[in-house]
């Protein structure tokens, strides 16, 4: 590996917002495409964006207020679909953003939804489990006018988890006076939920990196993985890496990360969902940052934890010979040009991690079913699914000169724009 080339000033961006990335990323495919330029000036913008206001009793008897959103993005193919997230940087523009990546994800997936995302701007942290039970509980109430198991159907994401969805679902059905466990997914599988789901964004982050090696003709048992981020996407990407014979050198949690050349045993790195502090405090291991992380010399780098972390500031120090994104939206418009210039394949989120809503279709579909699927059912039927999805973004990617995004959106964008010249424009 060459000596990482100087940045220049120009390549130095301020943080994109995910909106600013999303419509960037539409306006590339759509330049490799036949499409109407109505349909895809309507899919620069949301369909709706709902904002609440969520009264919450501390349980010191105080009372704060805390502002929520939901964002509906494009339903031309199904009901809206898209995760929950409690975080204090939550904002409405964050929420149109990810919502265009999750008509996009859904698209590529093939899968008959449309896309939405949401959340409250707290630190889940903050708040006790009664509280965060009572948010949760008059959120739905809050959003109930534009949910429904036939209309948007939410899911876990940041801060928010199978309990969390438990609560809403409860409080939405006792408001309809009928249990409806598919108006969400990610719930308990005692209560509708379905098996699998929880790992599923990292598992099909696994499946499609396994397809990557292959495709690059690399040999997996000599491929190193650096994973940022070893909560619910990114430890069980490096197991199932681990598992076909990868070395996992470097994971990180929130506090640093940990590295060694002689790879782990990912099994004895605890999940940081599970114990936190676990990974940073992990003993035997070379401490590093996050930042230093994204910068080792490996083969496939995985970053799993947040948005925005591959920049034009970072992105020439960048030494991976792959980059698999298991966040949503790690790599920013700038970081992408420097990788494509470099020559450094980048498998975009909206097919790597879809698994996740793959899965929470498999969910809505036994939900509505009234049926529940065995888990190795569900594993079978996931892979059936990544790997259709590879095999059609592989097709465009190497019938053109593009790059893996690219050809990601241009499935997508094309599935998108059929059904909508399908459905004409009304009245």
């Amino acid at each position: 590996m060459t000596a990482a080339e100087p940045t220049t000033e120009s390549e130095i961006e301020e943080e994109e917002s995910a909106v600013e990335t999303a419509r960037r990323q539409l306006e590339r495919a759509a330049a490799h495409l036949d499409v109407d330029e109505g349909i895809v000036e309507r899919l620069r913008h949301p369909t709706s964006v709902y904002r609440v206001t969520i009264p919450l009793e501390r349980d010191d008897g105080t009372r704060e207020m805390f502002t929520g959103y939901r964002a509906h993005h494009d339903s031309v193919r199904g009901p809206y679909k898209g995760g929950l997230r409690y975080h204090p940087a939550v904002n409405e523009e964050e929420c149109v953003g990810l919502s265009m990546w999750m008509t996009w994800k859904c698209a590529v997936m093939d899968l008959p939804f449309g896309g939405a995302k949401g959340g409250v701007v707290v630190d889940p942290k903050d708040l006790s489990s009664d509280e965060k039970e009572r948010l949760t509980r008059r959120f739905a109430e809050e959003l109930r006018p534009v949910i429904g198991s036939k209309t948007d159907i939410p899911a876990p994401d940041m801060g928010t988890d199978p309990k969390t969805m438990a609560w809403f679902m409860d409080a939405y059905s006792m408001q309809e006076g009928e249990t409806e466990p598919g108006v969400v997914t990610g719930k308990p599988p005692v209560i509708g939920g379905s098996y699998g789901r929880e790992k599923a964004p990292g598992r099909s982050v696994g499946i499609i990196t396994e397809q990557a090696i292959d495709y690059y003709d690399w040999d997996v048992t000599d491929t190193t993985v650096a994973v940022q981020g070893f909560g619910s996407v990114g430890a069980n990407a490096a197991r199932y890496l681990d598992d076909l014979g990868a070395s996992i050198v470097a994971v990180s949690d929130i506090d640093g990360a940990i590295y060694d050349p002689d790879g782990f045993d990912t099994n004895d790195v605890e999940d940081h969902d599970e114990t936190p502090g676990m990974v940073s405090g992990y003993a035997d291991a070379q401490s590093l940052s996050n930042e230093e992380l994204l910068e080792l010399d490996v083969d496939v780098l995985i970053p799993a934890a947040i948005g925005n972390v591959l920049t034009g500031e970072n992105a020439r120090r960048v030494q991976a010979d792959m980059i698999v994104e298991g966040a949503n939206g790690p790599t920013t418009s700038t970081a992408g040009q420097i990788f494509e210039e470099r020559d450094i394949p980048v498998i975009p989120d909206i097919l790597a991690n879809a698994g996740g809503v793959t899965v929470s279709y498999f969910e809505w579909l036994q939900d509505i079913n009234r049926r529940s699927w065995r888990l190795e059912r569900v594993h079978e039927e996931l892979q059936t699914e990544m790997l259709r999805a590879w095999g059609c973004v592989r097709d465009e990617y190497d019938a053109r000169d593009i790059t893996w995004r690219d050809a990601a959106y241009i499935v997508a964008l094309e599935r998108i724009a059929e059904a909508h010249d399908a459905r004409g424009l009304w009245p």
